[in-house]
């Protein structure tokens, strides 16, 4: 039984594939759950096979949020994501709110975008205002040399941030470029020196497995998203919004499969470099979150570890267990 006053935020952190949504489930089983997505690409409505949202079953044995609530062509930023998620976990600690699922029940945060859990946890930089002529700029050089030019650039300007990101993401590079441009200082400055809104005490627990076992895991995963209609989900969501440059299609495996969808690739190709593009991301997330020291980790698979962890937690007072509200934190991220 939860303690009202003690209610915890859990946080299921770790690589892509390593069974974050079994062990929310799992949680749910035991506890008065509601999951909430931290995941920067499960917001995308018209891809959830692709990105392994959690399927209709699944979200149906407790209260989900902040899962396929965008277009393709929308975008999402951490301080947008920081909003919602602190109206979601407000809405799950607040007793009795009639007509609504969520609330009174244990928040469990679900994800490895580690920039949405280090908005949370520690408040987002305060940036100033970018002015509108110099994001235009930015957004003119990028559509004219294209992100890797850019990202070669902002590895001159911002080296510690240019290695957190992929050379193709063309949102956080140009987003890297313009705050250098507008303010004379790099964003990994403003990350580690400018914080403001406070963050929550966050419980995070993190799932690992050996990295042979998780690389079989992730080549079967992407047969089994094709089995699921992977290729037509993304032809839908081509059909309603045909720009290959809309933030949904950059993910991993949208942009394969798009390819793939409009001929540049054979399917055997998309597939190799989708499993390619999913295990560096795999080792970036281990590394992320490897170098946060307030993780409780556990084998993926032992879901009986996840219970115990968070009937402790929820037990008794929890003095020093979470990640509280450090700016250096996730400095690595």
């Amino acid at each position: 039984m939860l303690r009202d006053h003690l209610t915890p935020i859990v946080c299921l952190v770790g690589a892509t594939g390593t069974g974050k949504t079994a062990a929310a489930l799992t949680l749910a089983r035991h506890f008065p759950v509601t999951v909430i997505n931290a995941d920067s690409r499960q917001v995308y409505r018209d891809v959830p096979i692709i990105t392994a949202q959690p399927d209709a079953a699944e979200q149906a044995q407790c209260p989900h949020l902040l899962y396929g609530f965008l277009g393709m062509d929308e975008t999402v930023s951490a301080g947008r994501f920081m909003d919602e998620a602190r109206k979601a976990v407000a809405s799950c600690q607040e007793n009795g709110r009639e007509n609504d699922r969520a609330s009174g029940r244990m928040p469990v945060l679900v994800g490895g975008t580690g920039l949405y859990l280090r908005a949370l946890a520690g408040g987002l930089a305060n940036i100033p205002d970018v002015p509108a002529q110099v994001r235009e700029a930015v957004l003119q050089e990028c559509a004219d040399h294209g992100p890797e030019a850019l990202h070669a650039r902002l590895s001159d300007v911002d080296p510690d941030y240019a290695t957190r990101i992929h050379p193709r993401d063309r949102q956080r590079v140009c987003r890297a470029l313009e705050v250098f441009q507008s303010s004379g200082r790099p964003l990994s400055w403003w990350h580690t020196h400018a914080r403001s809104a406070q963050g929550l005490e966050l419980f995070i627990i993190g799932l690992r497995l050996p990295r042979p076992e998780l690389h079989a895991r992730l080549a079967r995963r992407i047969d089994v998203m094709l089995e699921l209609g992977a290729i037509r989900e993304i032809q839908r969501a081509w059909e309603g919004c045909p720009n290959p440059e809309a933030t949904g299609f950059s993910g991993i495996g949208c942009r394969e499969l798009l390819a793939h969808l409009r001929g540049e690739t054979s399917l055997e190709e998309a597939k190799d470099l989708w499993l390619f593009r999913t295990r560096a991301y795999a080792k970036r997330q281990e590394t992320w979150f490897n170098n946060i020291p307030e993780v409780h980790w556990i084998s993926a698979g032992d879901q009986a570890a996840v219970v115990r962890l968070v009937e402790t937690l929820a037990a008794g007072p929890r003095v020093g267990s979470g990640l509280r509200t450090d700016p250096n934190t996730y400095r690595s991220i």
